[in-house]
This record gives C-alpha cells, sequence and structure tokens, in this order.
C-alpha cells in the first residue's frame, strides 16, 4: 500500500512521487497534491430556492412559469422534474435534466425547489 493519497482521476492506489508532483502510472496524471486537497475543500455547494441543499438524482419542482427558448409551450408552476444531474453549465445555470416533452436542458437553480 502506498503512502502517498490515490490518483483524483482514476483513484488508483499506485501512485509515486516525482519531484514536488504526484504521478499516477495507470493514467499518467501528475498533480501537486497541495492544490487538490484545497480543491476539495471549496466544493461548490448547489441550493434550490428555499435554500435546500441538492444532490445528484433529486426530484425538484419548478416554482414560476418558464419559457423555453426555441419552443411555443413554457414550462408550468409544479413540473416534476426527476433524476437531476449538478453541472456547471453555461452562465448560472447548473442543473442538467432530460423533461418530459421537451428533452435535454439546463435549468437555474433558483426556480427550482426540492420535492
Amino acid at each position: 500500500m502506498s503512502e502517498f493519497p490515490p490518483c483524483p482521476e482514476c483513484k488508483s492506489e499506485y501512485t509515486y512521487e516525482m519531484g514536488a508532483l504526484l504521478v499516477c502510472p495507470e493514467c499518467a496524471h501528475e498533480w501537486n497534491p497541495a492544490e487538490v486537497s484545497s480543491d476539495s475543500e471549496t466544493a461548490k455547494v448547489i441550493k434550490d430556492s428555499a435554500g435546500n441543499v441538492l444532490a445528484d438524482g433529486d426530484t425538484v419542482t419548478i416554482i414560476k412559469d418558464m419559457k423555453v427558448k426555441g419552443s411555443s409551450t413554457t414550462l408550468k408552476v409544479g413540473t416534476k422534474v426527476r433524476n437531476i444531474r449538478l453541472v456547471d453549465g453555461p452562465g448560472d445555470h447548473d442543473i442538467d435534466a432530460k423533461m418530459d416533452g421537451f428533452g435535454p436542458m439546463n435549468l437555474k437553480s433558483s426556480i427550482v425547489k426540492k420535492a
């Protein structure tokens, strides 16, 4: 067992030190261990409009009518969105979802409420 942390890319436990960096022999990823530990501490927490913390796989509901760009229909208040994924999307859109009748779309966490 290695005395170094596992690779952040492939989770291999066979990492080794090369100078100031750690190296993974399986995926060839190189990283600075000081930077990785500080990044994990500052993980972004995404909250809904009521302040509840969201996670991948949650079900949320839309809290206000929303026009869908490129479509003549709108998403109505109370529409359920199942199995969301949290992403760093375009602009301030941070939820990726597949909606019945609309297909895949990006949503803002400020217009949804955890169901």
